[in-house]
């Protein structure tokens, strides 16, 4: 009897995609999921919020934009790209540089946890909701994201591991944002996603002899999927002049600090995987800080002044701390992590501290991707 295979690639639903066969039969690695099961400042984590505050936001103001998002949304232009074909090439694990390795595993294991996190999330919202056009964009999102986790998980079982995201569901903390910093979060991440996929994809298109796993070849469509998740959330924000204005304009200078210096500070943990890219950590973190900065004037009133003299100091700064502060945990040492936490707290609000660009926020929200 044949058995009809299925893929998360070719789910209509999110539903669809967590029980297809690439989800299931996980070669489980206990290092990966311990990985994926960390809570620091640096890891990937897992959100809750107030669902029912989301389930009321009114559309209304964004009417227009928002129909056609959705539309774009149901057509559904990346089914059946998430999944190996003839372009996918053989990779050799075993006689894989041992730090590259090592370095890699933990870039697909954090962005395998950082897709499944938005999964879980939009996931939670479509159930719990009632209200119809927040409940549809939160199932097509967590479709998008279960996709993309399913992918990455694909890529893991060559090096004969993968994160066992059931696993992670039920037993990974929870952090919970009230619905505005989940609103500046998650429209940051998906964002700053589309620009660090994109960066990468057009670099490769350029220096292809840098392209040490196939996986690269599949970051445009991906990263287009981060911008309308990224267009969602602005939309959202959209429908509340309050959240981008008065009071909160700290709050989203916050988490812009909060968020790019979190990337600077992680990328530069992986020194062998960005020589491999044939990219220097620092010109591409201000590159995708760049291209993130440019995308958020479409709803931010603000932008970081990413070519202060205080800025690239001030992240060099907060990265010798972080590392001085896992040399003293991985010592075990707690009175050599005051000194560092001190630094990096310092780091921190010298970052915070630096005056941000003001503008003028445009009528029109929606983007198109340009890069």
């Amino acid at each position: 009897m044949n058995v009809q295979r299925t893929h998360s690639a070719d789910a209509a639903t999110v539903e669809e995609a967590l029980a297809a066969d690439n989800h299931q039969g996980v070669v489980d690695s206990e290092g990966a999921t311990a990985l994926a099961m960390q809570n620091t400042l640096l890891t990937p984590r897992f959100y809750t919020t107030d669902f029912d505050e989301m389930d009321a936001i009114d559309v209304t103001p964004v009417r227009a934009d928002w129909d056609k998002l959705i539309a774009q949304m149901k057509s559904d232009p990346n089914k059946g790209h998430f999944k190996k074909n003839e372009d996918w090439d053989s990779v050799d694990w075993e006689n894989m540089e041992p730090r590259l390795k090592a370095e890699f595993i933990d870039f697909l294991v954090s962005s395998c946890t950082a897709e499944f996190s938005g999964c879980v999330l939009y996931k939670e919202m479509k159930r719990r909701g009632n209200n119809e056009d927040i409940v549809t964009l939160f199932q097509l999102m967590a479709r998008d994201e279960a996709r993309h986790a399913g992918f990455i998980n694909d890529a893991l079982r060559e090096a004969g591991i993968a994160v066992n995201l059931g696993f992670l569901t039920q037993k990974k903390k929870y952090t919970y944002f009230r619905p505005k910093f989940i609103y500046y979060a998650t429209y940051l991440s998906e964002k700053i996603g589309y620009a660090r996929y994109i960066t990468i994809y057009r670099h490769l298109e350029k220096h292809p002899e840098h392209r040490f796993h196939p996986i690269f070849k599949w970051f445009r469509e991906w990263c287009n999927d981060e911008f309308s998740h990224g267009e969602a959330f602005a939309l959202l924000m959209k429908t509340d002049p309050k959240l981008t204005s008065g009071g909160n304009v700290l709050w989203i200078k916050f988490f812009l600090t909060a968020v790019y210096s979190t990337m600077y500070v992680r990328d530069h943990q992986r020194p062998a995987f960005h020589e491999a890219l044939g990219v220097d950590p620092d010109w591409y973190g201000q590159e995708v800080f760049r291209k993130t900065s440019a995308i958020s004037e479409q709803i931010f009133p603000i932008t970081l002044d990413i070519d202060h003299p205080r800025w690239m100091k001030g992240l060099k700064r907060l990265q010798r701390a972080n590392a001085d502060l896992a040399a003293a945990k991985q010592r075990g040492s707690l009175l050599g992590r005051i000194g560092p936490s001190a630094r990096a707290a310092m780091a921190f609000v010298s970052l915070f501290t630096i005056p941000a660009k003001k503008h003028a926020v445009p009528d029109t929200t929606r983007m198109e991707p340009a890069y």
